[in-house]
Order: C-alpha cells, then sequence, then structure tokens
C-alpha cells in the first residue's frame, strides 16, 4: 500500500509538473520531498497501531472488536473482517486451517491472539 501511495505521489508531482513547465531536476526534488513526507506520516500511523497493543496483551479472537483486531501488527482490514465473519473459533491455529490469514502472518500475531472458551 505504501509503494502505492508512493506511486501516486509521484505520478501527481509529474503531472503537475508537466503543466507548470519544472524541470526534470524540480520534479525529482519534489517528488524526493513527497515521498519523505509520505514514509514517515507512514511510519507515525504504523507505530500508533503498534502502540495500541500493550506489550504481553491478548486479543481474544472470538470477542475482539474490529479495532482491537486492527492494532495487531500486520493485520489489514480485510484480513480483520474475515477473522470477525469467521467467528467462533475454538483455536488461534484456525486461522490458518481455514484460510482467513496466511500462514507468515499467523506466525507474527500468534504471541498476541488467544481464544476464550
Amino acid at each position: 500500500m505504501l509503494k502505492r501511495l508512493l506511486a501516486c505521489a509521484g505520478l501527481s508531482l509529474l503531472l503537475a509538473g508537466c503543466t507548470q513547465q519544472k524541470t526534470p531536476d524540480q520534479i525529482r526534488q519534489e517528488t524526493a520531498e513527497a515521498t519523505a513526507k509520505l514514509k514517515t506520516n507512514a511510519k507515525a500511523v504504523v507505530q500508533g497501531v503498534r502502540e495500541g497493543l500493550k506489550a504481553g496483551q491478548l486479543v481474544d479472537l472470538n470477542s475482539s472488536s474490529r479495532d482491537d483486531l486492527l492494532k495487531l501488527p500486520g493485520l489489514t482490514d480485510d484480513q480483520a473482517d474475515r477473522i470477525v465473519a469467521g467467528r467462533p473459533y475454538a483455536s488461534t491455529r484456525e486461522l490458518v486451517s481455514r484460510r482467513i490469514i496466511p500462514e507468515a502472518e499467523y506466525n507474527r500475531i500468534k504471541g498476541n491472539i488467544e481464544v476464550k472458551k
């Protein structure tokens, strides 16, 4: 998603440069500045999400809200929606066996999830 944002920002700057008769160096400089700003903002967003989940805090797959699920590192909106739609769960491992998230994603979040019975 970040790459898509960066590409769009670069394209926008490029198109703006074409209408304003900017030199290639000016366009490169503006693109570099916009890219740096987007990267900084993206890091802040990711850090903010990760800070929402305290160390050792577990998220229950059966009762947590979609917003709580999104606090898990790297979990996408679509994955959170699929977790909610797939309830109830008997074990955390069902996320992989039912193909709700891939194995790599499960390995990243398994220390922060639980299933309360």
